[in-house]
């Protein structure tokens, strides 16, 4: 007898996602960087900062998780990243660029995110990865080391929504899909 087939799951993660343009100032700003990582470089169109990654989740859970992201978008506000600092990060071999002075903006909404989350993803059978958000963009992974060239120019991302993101892994690289947003600061006047 055949084994039954899982029921089916996407693999998510909430995010920042900026437009084209911040991101190919991105790609800009950091390119002698990931250059001297020698890592692979992560494609101008994946660059994002990830809020929350959740993981597998069946699909028929789906609705409740993003009606919990619309009540944490709702209790944050747009907020102002600056990206200012790249570090190597040895344990996940990943070359990221991370803010220098961090605001409270930022970690309004990660932390409505993930009190929300804590609450209520239990009670649909869902486990995520909640741990302190840093915001970082990954812009290199497979990096063995770095000894120079960490540095960037300073890029602002300007945000007003929260996204869920649908990540598969491909033999090329990851393979990253908005599948919906919420505009931040939404319950507020």
């Amino acid at each position: 007898m055949p084994s039954p087939e899982p029921p089916p799951s996407r693999r998510v993660f909430f995010g920042f996602w900026p437009n084209e343009t911040q991101r190919a100032e991105f790609a800009h700003a950091t390119r002698k960087a990931v250059r001297a990582s020698g890592g692979r470089p992560v494609p101008a169109e994946n660059l994002h900062a990830t809020v929350l990654f959740v993981g597998s989740v069946l699909t028929s859970n789906m609705p409740v998780l993003t009606a919990l992201a619309a009540r944490a978008a709702a209790q944050a506000r747009p907020l102002e990243l600056v990206f200012d600092r790249v570090e190597f990060w040895e344990k996940a071999h990943v070359l990221v660029a991370t803010t220098s002075a961090a605001s409270a903006a930022e970690h309004t909404v990660a932390e409505a995110l993930n009190r929300v989350l804590e609450r209520e993803t239990s009670r649909a059978g869902m486990h995520s990865d909640v741990k302190p958000f840093h915001a970082h963009v990954t812009l290199a992974r497979k990096v063995g080391r770095v000894t120079h060239g960490l540095q960037m120019h300073p890029v602002t991302w300007r945000l007003s929504e929260l996204v869920l993101v649908d990540s598969k892994t491909e033999p090329a690289g990851p393979v990253y899909t908005v599948l919906e947003s919420w505009p931040l600061g939404a319950a507020t006047g």
